[in-house]
C-alpha cells in the first residue's frame, strides 16, 4: 500500500485547521455546523491611502489592475493586516502559520476564510481547490532559498490564472520579533524572478531609501515617502532592479 502523503507543520504551527469568522478556532465537529455566512467581510475604504500610505495605495494599484477578473484569491501569509483586506469583489481566504496574527485578522474580518498552517505545505493543505489567484505578499523573503521554491511550486499547482509575489529586492537584514516568524532567510531579485516565469516591476521606490522593515530613512518621512512615490513611477516601477521591492506576475492560464 502506498504511503500516504500528510502535511507537516514548523515551530509555531500547532494546528493545521480552517477557521470560519463566526467560530475562531473551532473544534472539526461545531466548525462544519458554522454558517460561513454568519460574519460578512468588511473591506476598508483606500480613499486617504495616498496620503497616509502612498506606498500602500501604489501596491493597491498594481494588485487590482492584476487581479481583475479573479474571483477566488488565496492569500498565502496573510498575517493580520494584508494588503488584500481592501479587494471587494474577490473571495479570499487566507493562509497563515502564526496563531496570533491569524486569530487578529479573523476578529477583524480581513478575508473571508482563514486556515492555519505551514506556508511550503500549501499545496498539501489546500489540496483539491483551485484558486484564480494565488498570491504571497512579503512572505517569500521568510523562508530559505529552498523552502521558498517549495512554496511557489506549491502556489502555482493552486492558480487557475496567476500567481503574484511581492518581496524585497535582494536579501535585506531583518529580525524576527517576539517570535513572530518576520526574519528574512533569503533574497529574491528580479533576473532570477524572471527565469522561472515572472514578470517583474519595481515596487516602494529607489532601494537607497529603505532599510529593514522596509522603513524610510530619511525625515521628514511623509516627504520621503512622496519623494520615494515619485521616484516609483518615473523610474524605479520599470528598472525594478533599482527598486526596493519587486512585485512579479506569472500567468497560469496559457498551461
Amino acid at each position: 500500500m502506498p504511503a500516504v502523503k500528510t502535511c507537516t507543520t514548523i515551530r509555531h504551527f500547532h494546528r493545521v485547521e480552517r477557521l470560519t469568522a463566526s467560530k475562531p478556532f473551532a473544534s472539526v465537529g461545531s466548525r462544519r455546523k458554522a454558517k460561513r455566512s454568519s460574519m460578512a467581510r468588511n473591506p476598508e475604504s483606500t480613499a486617504k491611502l495616498w496620503l497616509t500610505n502612498p506606498s500602500m495605495a501604489a501596491l493597491l494599484s498594481e494588485l487590482r489592475q492584476t487581479l481583475a477578473g479573479c474571483q477566488t484569491v488565496l492569500d498565502v501569509g496573510c498575517g493580520d493586516a494584508s494588503p488584500l483586506r481592501y479587494l471587494r469583489s474577490a473571495k479570499l481566504t487566507g493562509l497563515d502559520g502564526f496563531a496570533p496574527s491569524l486569530q487578529r485578522a479573523l476578529q477583524a474580518k480581513t478575508h473571508d476564510e482563514f486556515q492555519q498552517g505551514d506556508v511550503r505545505e500549501v499545496s498539501c493543505l489546500l489540496s483539491g481547490r483551485r484558486f484564480d489567484a494565488v498570491v504571497a505578499l512579503d512572505v517569500i523573503e521568510h523562508l530559505t532559498k529552498e523552502d521558498g521554491r517549495k512554496m511557489l511550486a506549491g502556489m502555482e499547482s493552486l492558480a487557475a490564472k496567476r500567481v503574484v509575489i511581492f518581496t524585497p529586492n535582494g536579501f535585506i537584514p531583518q529580525r524576527s520579533q517576539n517570535g513572530d516568524l518576520q526574519e528574512h532567510l533569503s533574497g529574491w531579485e528580479p533576473e532570477e524572478m524572471r527565469q522561472l516565469g515572472y514578470k517583474v516591476l519595481g515596487m516602494n521606490g529607489p532601494k537607497s531609501m529603505r532599510g529593514e522593515y522596509a522603513r524610510l530613512k530619511h525625515r521628514p518621512r511623509a516627504v520621503a515617502g512622496l519623494v520615494s512615490l515619485a521616484a516609483h513611477y518615473l523610474r524605479t516601477r520599470s528598472h525594478p532592479e533599482s527598486a526596493f521591492s519587486i512585485f512579479c506576475v506569472k500567468q497560469m492560464e496559457a498551461r
